[in-house]
């Protein structure tokens, strides 16, 4: 068991604490017209009430997000005595306690959804994601995608890292992707990945859904090949022409039944949009007692 402190969780990128208060300016209504104020928690608790809590888990899942739930009841109760019982990315059974907490009721219940919210999601996306790892055997390694909510990306990259996968690009600054309309403008792999090059671009993955593509992509200097919607012989066919060159995701259409056969073809990644694209949300509860 870890006390709670703001400054232990950190996402180069992401500003924690504007995003708590954004979300519960939100849920609050700050700038409507009566907005600002929890109605019901003002109006039926009393300001000095206070409460003990305790988060649980409802089915088995791979925890992310316990963290930034703290930092919502710690906005709302500097002084809120707070326990987190798990490691983020630890995988724990139905009915665990994740997090204990004890302080002002009024805060408590106001920023409950906010912080539920965060954390069912977060742990929703480690928990599939863990699961597509499961499944690989460590045959490959996991890839993520751009495929977020917007303004969550970094929070939803995050959780997939607590799953077991790796980042991917994180946007569209990072990296070069060249996909099939970069081509088609371009008028040949070749020429797009030179141009790129040319650009001083350092990291270029280059998609391509061919063998025939294979080649001139790598002599014009992609770095990373993704293998789009290929099958399982083209995979391994591929992988065989690029002969350990430059790495090779395979991409498209994967699922958890087809993953463990991808990996196996000796591609380096797999990429799976799902992760972050339609993760269900984990069940966790919030069960307060008055004090």
């Amino acid at each position: 068991m870890t006390a709670f402190t703001l400054s232990a969780f950190d996402l180069a990128g992401f500003d924690l604490p504007a995003f708590i208060r954004a979300t519960l300016d939100e849920d609050l209504g700050v700038g409507l017209p009566g907005g600002g104020h929890d109605v019901t928690s003002e109006s039926v608790i009393p300001a000095d009430s206070r409460f003990s809590g305790v988060m649980d888990s409802r089915n088995a899942i791979t925890v992310a997000g316990l963290p930034i739930a703290a930092a919502f009841f710690r906005a709302l109760d500097p002084a809120m005595e707070i326990t987190i019982m798990v490691e983020e990315g630890a995988q724990v059974p139905a009915g665990s306690d994740l997090m204990r907490l004890t302080g002002n009721a009024r805060a408590m219940l106001t920023a409950e959804r906010s912080a539920l919210n965060t954390v069912q999601h977060l742990s929703g996306i480690a928990t599939l994601t863990r699961s597509y790892v499961d499944a690989m055997q460590g045959q490959a390694t996991l890839l993520d995608t751009r495929k977020t909510i917007p303004g969550l990306r970094h929070l939803e990259k995050y959780a997939t890292r607590m799953g077991g996968a790796q980042n991917h690009r994180m946007g569209l600054w990072d990296a070069a992707m060249i996909k099939d309309n970069h081509v088609a403008v371009a008028g040949g792999v070749g020429e797009a990945v030179r141009r790129a090059r040319a650009a001083g671009v350092k990291d270029i993955i280059c998609e391509v859904d061919s063998l025939a593509q294979i080649e001139p992509a790598l002599a014009a200097g992609a770095s990373h090949l993704l293998l789009d919607n290929m099958s399982l012989d083209e995979l391994r066919e591929s992988v065989a022409l690029i002969a350990g060159r430059v790495p090779s995701e395979a991409s498209g259409g994967v699922r958890l039944d087809t993953i463990a056969a991808i990996a196996a073809t000796g591609v380096t990644y797999v990429s799976v949009g799902r992760l972050t694209q339609s993760a269900p949300a984990a069940d966790i509860g919030l069960d307060f007692t008055p004090l």
